[in-house]
Order: C-alpha cells, then sequence, then structure tokens
C-alpha cells in the first residue's frame, strides 16, 4: 500500500519535477553566462598582458625608422567579420633580386620600436617589410588576440607574395612574434626560410619559469601560440638564435623550441646576449647562419 501524503495539497514528485525543471534551467542558464563572462573577462585580460597593445615605441627606434617607407595593408578579417587597416614600414634594397623579409614584432612596442632590428637585418641583405598587429601603432584600434595576431601576420605575407613573387621570402618573428612566425610559415607553403630570435614553445613553457610557475594555471590560459607544437611542419630552414643573458625568454626555451623543428635546422647561442640587444651582437653570427643554412651572402660591410 502506498503511504498517505503527509501534506495532501502537495503536488506529487513527479509533478514536482516538471515544477522545478524551469528554475533549474534558469539556474543553469545563469551559472554558464556567469561562467562564460568570467572566462571572456580572463581571456580579455591575458590578451592584454601579453601582448601590452600600445601605440608607443622605444626611443632608439624613431631614428632607425627614418627614411623607411608607409605601407597599408587592407583586408577583410574572417576572426571579426569586419575590414582591418595595418600599418608597416618598408625598408628597401636597391637590387630588385634582394631576398624579402616579414619582420613580426614582440609585445608592447609597436613596430618602430623594432626598426632597430629591421635595419640590421636589411644591412644582411634583406629588403624588409615590419608590420603592428591590430592594436598596435596606426594599425587599427582593437585588442589584438593570438587569431586575430596569426591573421594579421598572413595578410602581411600575401601582400608580399603579391608584390615580390619572384625573390625569395622570408619570416623573421622577435619573442612573441617568433610563435607568430612559426604559425605563418606552417600555413603557408612558399616561405624560404624561417628566423625565430629570443621565442619560446609556448606560454604555458614560459609562465612555467616564473616565480609562481609551479601552480597549475596552464588550463586557464587561453591564449597559448604554442610554437613547439607546430614548427615541425615547417617545410623551409630553420634558424633559432637565442641570447646566452636572456632573463626575460630563457635560453633554455629557445633551446626547446629547436629541438621540435626538422631539419635542416640550427641553434645559434649569442654569448652576453639579452632579450633586447642579442640582434646586434649576434651580426657576425647572422652572417655565418645565413650563409650555411640559407645560401645567402651578405653585402660587405
Amino acid at each position: 500500500m502506498t503511504p498517505p501524503d503527509p501534506h495532501p495539497n502537495a503536488p506529487s514528485p513527479a509533478r514536482r519535477s516538471r515544477l522545478l525543471r524551469p528554475w533549474r534551467l534558469l539556474l543553469g542558464l545563469t551559472l554558464a553566462a556567469g561562467l562564460l563572462a568570467g572566462c571572456a573577462a580572463l581571456d580579455e585580460q591575458q590578451r592584454r598582458w601579453i601582448f601590452q597593445p600600445s601605440d608607443r615605441t622605444w626611443w632608439g627606434g624613431l631614428a632607425a625608422a627614418e627614411g623607411m617607407q608607409d605601407v597599408w595593408i587592407e583586408f577583410s578579417s574572417r576572426e571579426t567579420g569586419r575590414p582591418v587597416r595595418l600599418h608597416g614600414l618598408w625598408a628597401g634594397q636597391d637590387d630588385p633580386r634582394a631576398p624579402v623579409l616579414l619582420y613580426l614584432h614582440g609585445a608592447r612596442y609597436d613596430v618602430r620600436g623594432s626598426a632597430h632590428r629591421m635595419r640590421r637585418m636589411q644591412s644582411l641583405g634583406f629588403a624588409v617589410l615590419g608590420i603592428d598587429y591590430r592594436g598596435f601603432g596606426q594599425s587599427d584600434a582593437e585588442l589584438p588576440s593570438e587569431a586575430m595576431a596569426y591573421e594579421d601576420a598572413r595578410a602581411a605575407w600575401d601582400w608580399l607574395a603579391a608584390r615580390h613573387p619572384q625573390v625569395p621570402r622570408f619570416v623573421f618573428g622577435h619573442s612573441l612574434g617568433g610563435a607568430i612566425a612559426v604559425h605563418l610559415a606552417t600555413e603557408v607553403g612558399d616561405e624560404a626560410g624561417l628566423i625565430v630570435e629570443g621565442s619560446f614553445p609556448s606560454i604555458a613553457e614560459v609562465v612555467g619559469t616564473f616565480k609562481w610557475g609551479w601552480l597549475p594555471v596552464s588550463p586557464l590560459i587561453t591564449q597559448r601560440f604554442d610554437a613547439a607544437a607546430r614548427i615541425a611542419r615547417v617545410g623551409a630552414p630553420v634558424l633559432v638564435v637565442h641570447g646566452s643573458e636572456d632573463r626575460l625568454i630563457r635560453p633554455e626555451l629557445g633551446q626547446r623550441l629547436y629541438e621540435q623543428a626538422s631539419q635542416p635546422k640550427r641553434f645559434v647561442l649569442v654569448e652576453g646576449g639579452s632579450h633586447h640587444n642579442t640582434n646586434s651582437l649576434g651580426q657576425p653570427l647572422y652572417r655565418q647562419a645565413l650563409a650555411e643554412l640559407f645560401g645567402l651572402q651578405a653585402p660587405s660591410r
């Protein structure tokens, strides 16, 4: 016998379940919205921390940028569905047969802050295009993301390919730009070589070198820049350069990235080089590596 309901007017268990169903749905939607809002806020903050977008430049880059040509690259973004306008600097060569280099800078400063490195690569024989991602310099003012930076780099590569189809084209990335360069080199099939300086295998591995790097934060990282997972797919020779005294991106991180690359490849450790002066101190080693790995002869000084 079914025991009597102690509350004759109370709904049956089945009816109670039906009555509670909308409230459960509302609670679930509320929690999901809160989680999504939290994830969105976390993602946005990571993008600010990692890119540090700005129209500022390092003061020393202003002089180096003088005389470079301003270029503008326009395309329609699949990520945002909006038109995009990127600003770049062009440092050409008198020889129209000179190899072309796409320079992808790192965080914080705009492309003018890297003009000194662009000039050094120009002195090694390259015609150089450096670009600002969205959120930097005179490019569209928008908070950049990993996916958007990849898209910006590809637009710049297509711009170069359309204007210099008959010469070898190389990809160069410094620091954060190294991860962007690796991604680009895996997406295109016409790169003559990849050069990465002061870069890393992934953001998670960089975080692991910090004081609190033992904390399990990797699953929370949304902007992963996992170059190590991609670099083996690069179909051209790879040159990885790092400074022995780099305290921002430690040299062992550059070594780990190099180890994941396929042959032919070369790792160059610049003794005494920091995150900022490795390109300058390493010019003789650059000349040697360019000749031996890519078959490029730099102009006489």
